[in-house]
């Protein structure tokens, strides 16, 4: 069993135990080492960037001088059915460290976490007793793959228990209690390196839900008016490029709006006066606009600069906006605000909001390249290249078209939030394929009419068709713990 009084090592399997230790990127005075499973315990939230509910984690240590620095993290929720349990044990373990070995290196060892709060009735104790068998599977799962488990834990309730020490001196049986959040030295360490820690990816996907006030039946009134009068326009191609551009002036207008307007310091207030400053007509006829492929992907050119935060609050919003049968058109803007947070750096919110946006249309392509490609730890800058390019190309090629006609080269449109450029700038996005082909001859738009009319058809630029009518399942939140 692990010896508290010393490292987190794991002798009794013959592997030379380490020392767990994080945020050495500031040099060897910026180290801080963590040896007992209450520094362990401690680290987790700033591990992962947020406090875990539900929650089964693995961190992998990577052997740097015979200390365990930590490499990847992994998390699923915990199955209600312990007849999932084995085989969630498997996924878990060899998706983490297949990621690492793809990412340079196979872990050395592994660090387990069980993150349940009691159900009613019941004591952080008795969670961490009728969790034991799935931290058992973990074990065995990472022993399979030659990736010993060091630690073991479970937090619940406050409190936390190791389950690799046997030890009652150092690890009792009822448990110890978690320190109080920001008071360890591993939290100011932290905070010096500026890393936060952000609550619970609950109150993080709530940033992200459909409404489900009283407002929510007038946002549905203003999504059924805007479908029928901008879908037609969408499907007909000699509109089409109409009906982008006015979606995208629409989003640069807005954009500048809320540029204007600094967010507060709680998110739940900030996205509150956002909902304040976006119009249920504007919601509508930008939700159903960003249905067109072609018009979402140049929509994903506000992806930095001064224009990225305001761009992300927008999407934020929109995805809120996506109500009753209109749920799965939040794959756009829900796509959208990943795309922009990841490429802020941002990779919580990003997985996050990716994986609401298979989770409202599982074959939504454009979210499952990007999430794949977070998940997977590559750099966005290629993608920003990729649009900075088309950009720069569609503004050459606009420039000669004005020349040739003697017009001037770039016109305005603009409201009381500021002027707009609608041709060859960066504040007004126009026409770069997704990453990975052309947008231009995958276009895809979403029609949804009120409750108690059938679905009209949907296109995907490969001819058209009609869908039998069926009603959509509400999105559960619980379909996209796994799927981060």
């Amino acid at each position: 069993m692990t010896n508290h009084g010393e490292t987190a090592g794991s002798p009794e399997n013959g592997t030379p135990p380490l020392e767990p230790s994080a945020y050495d990127h500031h040099g060897p005075d910026r180290q801080v080492t963590l040896r007992t499973p209450a520094e362990l315990a401690d680290a987790l939230p700033y591990l992962l960037g947020y406090r875990p509910e539900d929650s089964i984690v693995l961190v992998a240590l990577h052997d740097k001088d015979g200390r365990g620095r930590f490499g990847g993290r992994a998390r699923l929720g915990i199955p209600t059915g312990a007849d999932d349990w084995t085989s969630v044990a498997r996924q878990l373990a060899h998706g983490l460290v297949t990621g690492s070995e793809r990412r340079g290196g196979k872990p050395e060892q592994m660090v387990a976490y069980l993150c349940q709060e009691p159900a009613e009735g019941e004591s952080g104790r008795q969670v961490m007793e009728r969790l034991r068998p799935l931290a058992q599977k973990l074990r065995v799962e990472c022993g399979n793959l030659d990736v010993p488990v060091i630690e073991a834990l479970c937090i619940s309730d406050g409190r936390f228990w190791s389950y690799c020490c046997a030890n009652e001196a150092c690890c009792p049986p009822e448990g110890l209690p978690m320190g109080l959040p920001g008071t360890s030295v591993l939290a100011a360490a932290a905070t010096y390196a500026g890393l936060q820690v952000r609550g619970t990816l609950r109150e993080l996907r709530a940033r992200l839900l459909p409404w489900e006030t009283a407002a929510a039946l007038e946002q549905e009134v203003a999504l059924d008016a805007a479908n029928m009068a901008v879908v037609p326009r969408i499907l007909d191609e000699a509109s089409r490029t109409e009906v982008g551009r006015e979606t995208l002036e629409l989003a640069g207008r807005i954009i500048c709006r809320l540029a204007e307007v600094p967010p507060t310091s709680g998110p739940f207030t900030s996205d509150l006066r956002d909902d304040e400053l976006v119009g249920h007509d504007e919601a509508a006829t930008l939700i159903l606009g960003l249905q067109d492929r072609a018009t979402r992907d140049r929509a994903a050119e506000w992806m930095e600069g001064d224009d990225a935060a305001p761009a992300l609050r927008l999407w934020r919003t929109l995805a809120r906006r996506c109500v009753g049968p209109y749920r799965e058109h939040a794959a756009a803007p829900l796509t959208l605000a990943g795309w922009v947070a990841w490429s802020t750096g941002d990779e919580l919110e990003a997985r996050e909001a990716l994986a609401m946006a298979l989770g409202a249309d599982p074959d939504y392509l454009f979210a499952r390249l990007l999430h794949q490609a977070c998940n997977e730890g590559l750099d966005p800058e290629s993608i920003r290249r990729c649009l900075r390019a088309e950009r720069h190309e569609r503004g050459r090629t606009g420039a000669r078209a004005r020349a040739d006609r003697g017009e001037p080269e770039v016109s305005f449109e603009g409201d009381t939030a500021g002027a707009v450029p609608v041709t060859g700038s960066a504040s007004a996005p126009a026409s770069p394929p997704a990453p990975g082909g052309s947008s231009r001859s995958r276009r895809r738009v979403r029609t949804t009419g009120a409750r108690s009319r059938p679905r009209p058809a949907r296109t995907d630029g490969r001819g058209s068709g009609a869908n039998v009518p069926r009603p959509r399942a509400p999105l559960a939140d619980d379909g996209v713990e796994g799927k981060t």
